[in-house]
């Protein structure tokens, strides 16, 4: 999965002298996430939607009417962008976009490529990719199985046992119990497991008599528990 293929594509771009109320509207119209500030062509900053929400937090809580003017009128974007933000690379993956992310402790990037801001990659472009990994709009059943040790042969006896449930497997996760940071034993995983069914208790009954663990177990609006 590339970013390219994920992000925002043709962001709005702002540059440091627009005003703060005024970034804070195009963010809320647009349902955005963040807008990367451009001077002279060049990437300088980022402006989020955290950042104009605290600041006019900030200004409703002193009910000060200099501050309210000071706000609607004289505070710009350059005096609270982040400057020199961090970037990731449209040919980047996605998976190193997301351990960048965490790493920083960032929830947006502008997306860069030959120099250029091409796309802003943030949490609306994340969730989404999430969701269509869980199948979010697609009423799987699913269960999550663990945590066990990825041996070879583990997931196709895990796809053997739910579609001989009767299940139709749509996508099999293992997920590391430690995180992103690596620490520990990571051959140990949970394992998520979508899929369509009649009967999730069918599923459930089968990889419970072939020795794996149910830590939970979700029907579909249209299957049986």
């Amino acid at each position: 999965m590339i970013v390219k293929n994920w992000m925002q594509a043709n962001p709005t771009l702002i540059d440091g002298d627009t005003l703060l109320a005024e970034a804070k509207r195009i963010l809320s119209e647009h349902n955005l996430q963040a807008l990367p500030v451009i001077e002279g062509g060049r990437l300088r900053g980022v402006i989020t939607r955290q950042h104009c929400l605290r600041a006019a937090h900030f200004v409703a809580r002193t009910q000060n009417a200099d501050e309210y003017a000071f706000f609607a009128n004289r505070l710009k974007v350059k005096d609270i962008m982040v400057r020199n933000p961090a970037t990731v690379n449209a040919s980047d993956t996605m998976e190193e976009c997301l351990r960048r992310g965490q790493e920083l402790g960032v929830g947006q990037f502008p997306v860069m490529d030959a120099g250029q801001v091409v796309g802003v990659i943030s949490s609306n472009e994340i969730l989404s990719l999430a969701a269509h990994f869980l199948g979010a709009w697609e009423n799987r059943s699913g269960v999550t199985l663990g945590p066990l040790e990825l041996k070879p042969g583990v997931i196709g006896r895990i796809a053997d046992l739910v579609e001989g449930a009767g299940a139709e497997v749509q996508a099999i996760y293992p997920i590391s119990r430690h995180g992103y940071n690596g620490q520990g034993d990571d051959r140990m995983r949970k394992v998520i497991v979508r899929f369509h069914a009649a009967s999730v208790g069918e599923v459930v009954a089968a990889l419970e008599a072939a020795g794996f663990s149910i830590l939970e177990a979700v029907a579909a609006n249209n299957a049986h528990s």
